[in-house]
């Protein structure tokens, strides 16, 4: 198959002692949150770490180059405040309260820097690398890098975007890099060859598939080979079926009324 081949070629499979880590254990989707708790905060993260979850989160750059850790490139869903989360530096976001804390216990928007202290290796991370068409993507994945040297728990860092899983094989190769996929109703061939050029391009070691669009052709061809699935968003137990047929790990969440989006 000239498929097969090309994905050799072009997207070689990791080392299976690098990755193996990615299906030992499920993820909570953003920590675990819900009610009172606020998604991407470190009281979620603290919940995950006290019942042995793997953590996914995501990550946006600051105006003053540090990676936050937050879902929305804008304030407006997630906090009192509006704008783009890239016109403000880190310590302004970290002043910034999010919606939903329980009084007297006030939620901020923390760092990825804070994030790691806080985790300490205890459980492994998927770190979502949020992006646009305008972003500077080498600056985004340097300033990710910086801070995740030193980490020493398991962690990788994934995204929608090809560019970023790129930038880590040619810049940071010790570190597990994921390509996010959605199908949507983009099935039919021009999208079947837009995934293929997004993972010849990205040469991930592992994918983060939607939950969704399992089962699926390209995704189980990709395991077969040698690639880890984890599966998101898995909240119903439908989704747990698929997670379980179809892919190594679930990045699960347990609040009912989210957004469904990764």
């Amino acid at each position: 198959m000239p498929f097969a081949l090309l994905d050799r070629w072009l997207s070689p499979v990791p080392d299976p002692r690098k990755v193996a880590w990615i299906g030992e254990q499920d993820f909570a989707h953003r920590g675990l949150h819900g009610g009172n708790i606020p998604e991407n905060s470190r009281t979620a993260f603290a919940r995950a770490v006290a019942e042995g979850h793997g953590i996914e989160l995501d990550v946006q750059r600051s105006s003053d180059g540090q990676p936050v850790v937050f879902h929305d490139d804008l304030l407006e869903r997630l906090t009192a405040e509006a704008g783009p989360v890239a016109r403000r530096s880190a310590a302004q976001l970290g002043a910034i309260a999010l919606s939903g804390t329980v009084e007297g216990a006030t939620e901020t928007i923390p760092t990825l820097r804070q994030v790691l202290a806080q985790v300490a290796g205890k459980v492994p991370l998927l770190i979502e690398v949020k992006s646009d068409r305008h972003t500077r993507i080498a600056a985004l994945c340097l300033a990710v890098r910086r801070v995740l040297e030193g980490y020493t728990g398991q962690h990788a860092v994934m995204s929608f975007d090809p560019r970023v899983s790129r930038w880590f094989w040619r810049n940071s190769p010790h570190t597990v890099r994921g390509l996010i996929v959605s199908e949507g109703e983009d099935r039919a061939l021009p999208g079947k060859l837009r995934r293929r050029l997004g993972l010849w391009h990205a040469r991930p070691e592992f994918l983060a598939y939607d939950v969704r669009d399992l089962p699926s052709r390209f995704a189980a061809g990709q395991r077969r080979r040698g690639l880890p699935v984890a599966t998101w968003t898995v909240r119903e137990t439908e989704h747990d079926e698929r997670a379980e047929a179809y892919a190594d790990a679930a990045i699960f969440e347990i609040h009912a009324g989210s957004d469904g989006h990764l």
